[in-house]
């Protein structure tokens, strides 16, 4: 048995032991996986790098994001791509009575997502195109989130009018969060927390709140 297989096990038991997922969610998670295996043959949903690591690379770093905000149950997903995190997040919601909607400009991605959106009968909506042009028509959300999309200065400008109006901001950042943070300190006035991660020592969750 390889690392590789090792790691993604003990992946697939934290979601279980550490964020409570359900034999249920758990098993959309799987039948989610093999979809995004079978379409990164021809899309390019995720880095081919990370393909073997994709339990403790991609799923179980998406899934722990609710674990912070656990009684939000709208959630808005920026740049979905491959559906990190916000198929995730659907696959975890849809025992909750939660919903997520994804934003996503890529047409080719944006079938990827309401492919599997239909296929696993998730609460979640798809929107086909660029952030600026769709968020004008979407209603409040409790969270916004983000995965590798844009810096953080960016991303509070995309998302400055939901903060402002109260939705929490959860920006997952890698080991330069720290000038991230700093630079969009010099543009924006808010409060923010920082939450480890559980899947990279030197990564944190950025919680963005009261923006002005």
């Amino acid at each position: 048995m390889s690392p590789e297989t090792v790691s993604e096990q003990h992946a697939k038991a934290d979601l279980v032991d550490r964020h409570g997922v359900s034999r249920e969610t758990l098993a959309r998670l799987e039948t989610y996986v093999d979809h995004l295996r079978h379409w990164q043959k021809t899309t390019n949903l995720v880095a081919p790098s990370t393909l073997s690591q994709i339990w403790s690379r991609h799923i179980l770093d998406s899934a722990q994001l609710l674990s912070l905000v656990p009684d939000a149950r709208t959630w808005l997903d920026l740049g979905s791509g491959g559906g990190l995190p916000g198929l995730v997040l659907a696959c975890q919601l849809k025992e909750l009575g939660g919903s997520v909607d994804l934003v996503e400009s890529n047409s080719k991605k944006a079938a990827f997502l309401r492919h599997v959106v239909t296929s696993l009968s998730l609460p979640a909506r798809v929107h086909s195109g660029r952030i600026e042009t769709v968020m004008p028509s979407l209603p409040k959300f409790d969270v916004v989130t983000a995965r590798a999309l844009a810096t953080l200065s960016d991303l509070l400008g995309y998302t400055n009018e939901l903060l402002k109006s109260g939705t929490i901001g959860l920006f997952p950042k890698g080991r330069d969060y720290a000038a991230e943070l700093t630079e969009a300190c010099k543009r924006w006035h808010f409060s923010y927390e920082l939450h480890a991660s559980r899947t990279e020592p030197e990564a944190r969750i950025i919680r963005i709140t009261a923006l002005s």
